[in-house]
């Protein structure tokens, strides 16, 4: 899976959760932008975890400020 698909598998990931229709794009943050609360975090998280088959360290999840890293994030864990 590449950088493209994992971006697409996010964003319709993500969907339930930009409740104000926020353009999701590399540099979309997600307390910002999208105003995501802990427990929105911990629940997108967890969804992400699910799909691809991976755990996200509460150390970076602490270190991905917005939609490219968190791209980045998922393709690392994936290979590895």
């Amino acid at each position: 899976m590449d950088r493209a698909e994992i971006d697409a598998t996010i964003r319709s990931l993500i969907e339930p959760f930009n409740k104000k229709g926020v353009e999701i794009t590399d540099a979309t943050t997600f307390a910002n932008d999208l105003e995501f609360d802990s427990l929105t975090v911990m629940d997108f998280v967890a969804a992400i975890e699910d799909e691809f088959d991976i755990i996200i360290s509460m150390n970076q999840q602490a270190e991905i400020d917005n939609f490219g890293q968190l791209i980045d994030a998922v393709s690392k864990l994936r290979d590895s």
